[in-house]
């Protein structure tokens, strides 16, 4: 007996993970019910992938339900219904759950599971195996009329295998995996569907984290998405996760969603000892417009627990909402201000979207909003927040996703804003009227490469400061700009292969090398190390102070650093000539150089792998 447990991804990621149906494959092990898992996305030919289903005459096709592919699977399903006329058809998940008769209307299911799917899938598998009936089950809704609630969800979570240790997904095929540590949430944000119909958190064990942890770091695994909404909130188990894996797994890189208010100095110590980023769900910066959708919010308490990662240097960034309820465009740029003066990575900014089944679809209409009925649910207006200004608050969400998270800029962006002597909201406001003026106002951050934003940021802001009384700004701006652009992507480049260091100078005469792919050269208005010993910029204290003497300068990685060299003019040029096929006598002789003169600089390019032999 075959099931296909069918999970449309919005795109090929590393996020791109079917753990919710391997979770029910995993439950149903002992059952004799072959479950396969397929995977498809967004944009694929969905009347062809239904054709690709139905091969093999499965009994039962499920689909797991979401926001972003509840139309695509609505087609496949429709599709197969024509094709496997006597096929089970079903589906879970977020948007099943909160909108089950929206789902059944269609004919096309025959039932829906809502709520925590495995205990139902397993009842349902065994019906089949037996040939009875599935209709009864809790939390499998077969009409529009059915009044079965969910079913009772499992008090302990490891009764459910593992689906890494039980090797149901093949950690090699993945560029990444989604982990998950717990489900439900203790909090009730109107707008958020976690918390309703099961309240309060439950959790898989150490053990088996553990476990699973130390799998994950076998196989290798690059990276790695928590999936717990409040992984921080118990403080005492969040931190003996963040020992383990720097025990265990000190080379994954881990993605954390946390509340600031859980945050002591300890926790940020423990983050920042791991390769990490966080999220953090501000929402807004007004205690006021929080409150009407269920959420408290203390500036002070929330800027000095940001501080704490600030000071241990952990990777951060916050969610933006606009258009909540009673928020105005003002508001939400006072937000924008405040976040960005904070100093994260990233700032991650969305329109409101009212889902289904949450307390705001309830309560949304006595509050003004006016929202789409279909996926996305996007907001279209509240009585404070018309349909232009969600349209300037988008423009601003794609100005800060471009110039300042996908810029990487959070170490020159509010120096610069502030001798722009505009606030981070106007400057990004200048940004995005830059981007209509160019002809770019339907780029989003997906369609550039880091080279293609680091150009636009350096074009924009020759642009702003290029008046007389600004202009000579520029030299240090471009200095900043370019050195984290440099920066930026040394780290990210992948890491070139060592080859022998060659200490014979007559063989190093008759060497061939190359510049290695994560080195970066670059040239500075400034002394690079100048800019870099005055700690956080300002813009105007190092025009008044700094020598305009220029200078050359390697960036590259080595041993876990990032290290940036000055370097003379002629070292400079000795590398920029090395094109893995002239030697280094013939590069030293167009130079002007002695090997003599050049040996102990080449000695250590080699030592630290700024060139290597091609």
């Amino acid at each position: 007996m075959l099931i296909k447990l069918v999970a449309i991804h919005p795109c090929p990621s590393p996020q791109a993970v079917p753990l919710a149906n391997a979770f029910l494959k995993s439950a149903v092990r002992e059952t004799g019910v072959d479950v396969s898992l397929i995977d498809f996305f967004i944009g694929q030919n969905q009347v062809n992938n239904a054709a690709l289903l139905s091969a093999d005459n499965p009994v039962a096709i499920g689909f797991s339900m979401y926001v972003w592919n509840r139309d695509a699977c609505l087609v496949m399903a429709g599709e197969l219904r024509r094709i496997l006329p006597k096929a089970i058809i079903f589906a879970g998940g977020p948007e099943a759950t909160a909108d089950p008769s929206g789902i059944l209307q269609g004919g096309t299911f025959d039932f829906v599971i809502i709520g925590e799917g495995e205990t139902p899938f397993a009842e349902l598998c065994s019906r089949l195996v037996s040939g009875k009936k599935f209709s009864g089950i809790p939390g499998l809704v077969t009409s529009v009329l059915d009044r079965i609630g969910h079913s009772a969800p499992l008090s302990n979570l490891d009764e459910i295998p593992s689906p890494y240790l039980a090797k149901i997904l093949d950690l090699n095929l993945y560029s990444g995996i989604l982990w998950q540590l717990s489900r439900g949430c203790s909090f009730t944000c109107d707008f958020c569907f976690d918390a309703r119909g099961v309240h309060g958190v439950r959790r898989f064990s150490l053990e088996r984290i553990e476990a699973e942890l130390r799998h994950f770091a076998a196989a290798g695994v690059a990276q790695v998405f928590v999936l717990d909404s409040t992984f921080n909130q118990d403080a005492k188990r969040a931190k003996s996760i963040l020992r383990m894996i720097k025990k265990i797994a000190p080379q994954i890189h881990f993605h954390f969603e946390v509340r600031s208010e859980f945050i002591d100095r300890e926790m940020a110590d423990l983050f920042a000892k791991i390769t990490c980023s966080l999220q953090i769900g501000l929402q807004s910066a007004d205690p006021r417009v929080l409150r009407q959708v269920g959420r408290s919010f203390q500036r002070e308490d929330f800027s000095r627990r940001i501080a704490l990662l600030n000071d241990s240097g952990a990777v951060f960034g916050f969610d933006l909402i606009y258009g909540l309820p009673g928020d105005t465009l003002k508001g939400f740029c006072d937000s924008m201000d405040y976040a960005l003066s904070l100093y994260p990575n990233h700032l991650d900014i969305f329109p409101l979207a009212v889902l289904p089944g949450t307390r705001l679809a309830d309560h949304g209409a006595s509050l003004g909003l006016q929202w789409q009925t279909a996926p996305p649910y996007t907001l279209l207006r509240t009585e404070s927040f018309c349909s232009e200004d969600l349209t300037t608050a988008g423009r601003l969400a794609n100005a800060c996703d471009i110039f300042f998270t996908r810029g990487k800029a959070v170490a020159w962006f509010n120096a610069i804003a502030e001798s722009s002597q505009l606030t981070p909201s106007k400057f990004l406001m200048k940004f995005a009227e830059w981007l209509i003026d160019s002809n770019r106002e339907k780029i989003s951050e997906s369609d550039l490469s880091d080279d293609d934003i680091w150009e636009m940021q350096r074009v924009f802001l020759m642009q702003l400061f290029g008046s007389k009384g600004s202009k000579r700004f520029l030299p240090i701006i471009m200095d900043l700009v370019n050195y984290h652009h440099y920066y930026a992507s040394a780290l990210l480049a992948p890491q070139s292969q060592r080859t022998n260091v060659i200490k014979s100078k007559s063989k190093l005469q008759e060497a061939v090398f190359r510049v290695t792919s994560s080195t970066r050269i670059a040239h500075f208005n400034y002394e690079i190390q100048d800019i870099l010993d005055s700690g956080a910029p300002d813009i105007n204290w190092m025009y008044e102070n700094l020598a305009s003497t220029g200078s050359h300068a390697v960036i590259y990685p080595n041993a876990g650093y990032i290290c940036t060299e000055s370097l003379e003019a002629s070292f400079c040029s000795i590398l920029e000539q090395m094109d893995g096929k002239t030697t280094t006598g013939q590069i030293l002789c167009r130079t002007g150089i002695t090997l003599e003169d050049a040996f102990e600089f080449l000695l250590f390019a080699q030592q630290d792998g700024i060139i290597a032999m091609p």
